[in-house]
Parts: C-alpha cells; structure tokens; sequence
C-alpha cells in the first residue's frame, strides 16, 4: 500500500507486536533525547553539546583535552548532483574550522574519546549480542571493508543500562554503538531504533535473525 493507505493500515493495528513500531522509531531517533535517555540509563556519555551559535562551538572544541568531533544531528538522505547517496561521517573538528553556518541549524559537537575500540550491541529484547570493531578510521561505518569483528562479552552494568533505555523508548530492538577506552568503559554514543546487522560475521547475524523471529512469533511476551 502506499500513501494514506499505508498510514491508514499501521495506525489500525494498536495491538500488533511490532520490532520495533514506527513511531516509537521516530521517537527514539531524536540525538538529544538518547543522550538524556543515555544518562538516566545509567551510561557513561560523552561531553555533548547542541548548539546554532558559532562562539559557544569554538569555545566547547578548543575546551576538550583530547579534541572534539563533529557528527550530524539526522541521518537526512542527501544525494549529490547525480544522485548518489551522500553520508555525512563522524570527523575531528578544530576550533578554527568552525564556520558561521552553524548559526543555520542545531549541530552537536562531542569530546573526542580516546578509545581502544568500538563495539556494536544489537538488543533483541531481553537478547544481547555484542561485536567489538577494530578500524583505522574514527568512523568505522566508512571504510568496512577495513573493519575486524570479534565476538565480546557484554558487562553487567552495560546490561541494566541497555535494559533501561529500551524500557524508555518503549523498544524492542536496538542497535548500540559504543567507544570502549583503555580503562574498560562503555561510553554510549547513539542507538539506531533500526539499525542494520546483517554486516557482522555469520554467528552472530545467524543468532540476530533467530532472535528477532522468535520476537515474531511470540510477541510482546518474549
């Protein structure tokens, strides 16, 4: 169906199990809403600002030890002139890189982590199942062909707190991205309501498609 029709149809349907239900998707894309649902989960985040003002975002990058970077506040689908796709990356910004268009929309500036490596946690309802990425790039969607994956144990306080924040969002699935830093810390960076998983090695994407049927079929009590 298309159109009206189609939005008709899923506003129709209150008590279907969905994984997750568009709306609570909308929800919970919102960047400034997961780090405020980040914090009160329990997460370690970090330093974040939100800001149109060009001063206040020099002033926050030239404050951060080990730098800052800039990432973008919607995934818009953007294409180029010939109708190419168009990804905005994670990047280290400078202060004096730092233009006047700023002051055209709301851009989140973050401190720069200095992380040993990133993982992906794929939450499928009570189900984790997490990846550690090794990449050369600070971005490590960019150059996957780059990218080494390895299985690794979630921690307990990691649990409670991904627990807390799909219980928020009213969620049953989420992907997570996490900087882990040399201590062991699992600082929160953002969580796609429908992100991709099909990318990992056969094991775990295996167990995500046996996790999420399951979620199907058994609905809202799994």
């Amino acid at each position: 169906m298309d159109g009206q029709d189609a939005e008709f149809a899923r506003a129709a349907m209150p008590g279907a199990h969905y994984v997750n239900h568009p709306w609570r998707i909308r929800a919970a894309e919102h960047k400034p809403a997961q780090l405020d649902a980040a914090l009160a989960a329990g997460f370690a985040v970090p330093d974040t600002i939100v800001t149109t003002d060009p001063d206040q975002a020099r002033a926050f990058c030239a404050e951060q030890p080990g730098g800052a970077v800039y990432k973008p506040l919607w995934n818009s689908p953007y294409t180029d002139g010939d109708g190419q796709p168009v990804q905005a990356w994670v990047a280290e910004v400078s202060p004096d890189e730092i233009t006047d268009a700023v002051a055209a929309c709301p851009h989140p500036f973050q401190a720069r982590l200095a992380k040993d490596f990133d993982v992906r946690l794929t939450a499928v309802g009570t189900e984790l199942f997490a990846v550690r990425i090794d990449s050369p790039d600070l971005d490590w969607r960019r150059r996957q062909h780059l990218l080494t994956h390895t299985p690794i144990d979630v921690p307990t306080s990691a649990r409670r707190s991904v627990a807390r924040y799909l219980e928020h969002f009213r969620l049953v699935y989420g992907a997570f991205d996490f900087a882990v830093t040399a201590d062991g810390r699992w600082h929160f960076l953002e969580c796609n309501s429908n992100g991709q998983w099909a990318f990992f090695p056969p094991p775990a994407t295996d167990a995500i498609a046996t996790a999420i049927a399951d979620q199907l079929q058994k609905g809202p009590a799994a």
